[in-house]
């Protein structure tokens, strides 16, 4: 009994979750509109595109996301995220500064929650329409380099870039695996 259980309250959990997203990321066929209000980004800004600025910010970006992950798992509603992320912004530089000082870099971040137009972004099989999204945007230094993004609300993210596989990471999933262990 208990097996059919967690195997049913797992089919609703999956069944919910597809439902909730179905209308979110579109096939390279399909076309979704006023989806940028949805969606709370992440953009990492390289203070320029030289090869050690464009290092750090990855390594930028893997600080802040585990800063980050913890905080935005328990926002229920984009307004959350957003009304969360700002009250976070000077610990998201402290995050970002340590880090950059770490790497022997001398210009420090700067972090706000802002609304931008970006372009049409194609990931794979996927594509998340150009359009107007809130945004977090951390800039390092001059933040005039080439950018990371991500999606921090809802919680899934796309990792890689585009001539690579992308990943699909689902909060549900992730808690759901671990129930499994």
């Amino acid at each position: 009994m208990k097996n059919f259980c967690i195997i049913f309250l797992s089919f609703i959990i999956i069944s919910l979750t597809a439902l909730g997203f179905s209308g979110v990321l579109s096939t390279k066929t399909e076309s979704v509109s006023g989806v940028g209000a949805e969606y709370l980004r992440i953009h990492i800004r390289a203070d320029s595109n030289e090869k050690e600025a464009q290092a750090v910010k990855y390594k930028v970006r893997d600080r802040v996301v585990d800063y980050l992950t913890p905080l935005v798992a328990e926002y229920e509603t984009k307004e959350e995220a957003m009304q969360g992320i700002a009250r976070s912004l000077k610990n998201i530089e402290e995050v970002a500064n340590e880090v950059l000082k770490e790497n022997g870099f001398s210009y420090g971040s700067k972090a706000n929650v802002e609304r931008e137009t970006f372009p049409t972004r194609v990931y794979g099989e996927y594509v998340l329409p150009a359009g107007e999204y809130s945004a977090l945007i951390l800039r390092l230094g001059s933040g005039e380099g080439d950018n990371w993004w991500c999606v921090v609300y809802p919680p899934l993210c796309f990792v890689g870039d585009a001539n690579a596989n992308v990943i699909y990471k689902s909060k549900i999933k992730e808690i759901i695996d671990k129930f499994y262990r």
